[in-house]
């Protein structure tokens, strides 16, 4: 019986020896990103106000880093918040632990060096190595023109201080190991002429992370690549209701397939219009995460170029209910 018991206590040691040397090679071997680059950005006028279209309305970086009002129909960021952060993302919607997005303001971003916040924006990895969940879509923004985002870093880098202190976010066991092996260096492309349109297109549609909201996920949260941009992913309201994105291939039944281009270019127009007043929108009536407002500042020729890249893409056909009000 004492030498089973022997036995037993050096497997034991064992295992437990391995768990270690696994724990402390994920600690200390991951992220596999390069050290920041060595970077100066000149933040001319002409960054800056490139910087605020793409972080305003393709990229809407400020979707997330300001503190959405959904009194409002689709959430616009509230006055006097851009940039400040403290959404949280959470159980509730399904994520594997508390994430908040953070200060990007120079309160925020003030211990960042210009190469570390563009490795940051582009891998996901902070400064002092940690990983980012991916909510934040640093995999497609590490596809980027790096031009684009210098002039993503230079705007945030002019914007108001706003003095918000944002918790840090947090990961459940074991996906805060498993977060470490996900960030990969970027690999940026150079943003295509817009004479060619459906390369264009395709860039702009990449920066904009619409394939994340637009397409169905497994159970872990992975993209399901034959589903792509056939909508169907469904997103919780605090008060219970599901909004469900829209399918946007050119399947003619359910997606925009019956589309005109003058149809698609309004849809996103009509809240820029003169006299649009955005609705406000009490719990548990229709509204939506879709940041129409924010998309609504794209320039015409850009959204024209989105149109004419989805209607390259397989048409998926699957209807989709938009909104399930609470029970």
């Amino acid at each position: 019986m004492k030498k089973i018991l022997k036995v037993f206590a050096y497997l034991l040691g064992a295992v437990i020896l391995l768990l270690v040397c696994a724990l402390a090679f994920l600690q200390l071997g991951f992220p596999r990103v390069d050290s920041p680059q060595e970077l100066t950005i000149e933040y001319t006028p002409e960054r800056i106000e490139r910087g605020a279209y793409l972080a305003n309305h393709v990229a809407v970086c400020m979707d997330c880093h300001s503190k959405r009002d959904f009194s409002e129909f689709s959430g616009p960021p509230a006055p006097g918040t851009l940039g400040a952060g403290g959404d949280r993302f959470d159980h509730g919607m399904g994520l594997p632990g508390v994430f908040y997005a953070k200060n990007i303001t120079p309160f925020g971003i003030s211990d960042y060096t210009d190469g570390e916040l563009y490795r940051l924006i582009t891998t996901g990895v902070t400064n002092d190595g940690r990983p980012m969940f991916p909510l934040m879509p640093y995999a497609y923004y590490g596809k980027m023109d790096p031009e684009d985002i210098y002039d993503i870093i230079a705007y945030v880098r002019s914007l108001p201080t706003i003095e918000n202190e944002v918790p840090d976010s947090k990961a459940d066991f074991p996906v805060s190991l498993i977060l470490r092996t996900i960030p990969t260096n970027s690999q940026p492309e150079k943003k295509p002429d817009p004479s060619d349109q459906i390369a264009y297109g395709a860039y702009l549609v990449n920066a904009s992370g619409c394939i994340e909201c637009h397409t169905q996920v497994t159970p872990q949260g992975v993209i399901i690549p034959e589903k792509a941009y056939s909508g169907g992913r469904s997103f919780p309201f605090p008060d219970g209701s599901l909004v469900t994105s829209s399918n946007i291939t050119p399947c003619p039944d359910t997606g925009i397939g019956n589309w005109s281009e003058e149809m698609f270019l309004a849809r996103f127009k009509q809240y820029q219009d003169s006299g649009y007043v955005n609705p406000k929108v009490a719990p548990g009536e229709f509204n939506s995460i879709m940041p129409w407002t924010m998309y609504a500042g794209m320039k015409e020729e850009d959204l024209r170029a989105i149109y004419a890249y989805l209607k390259t893409l397989p048409a998926t056909k699957n209807e989709v209910i938009k909104f399930t009000a609470a029970k």
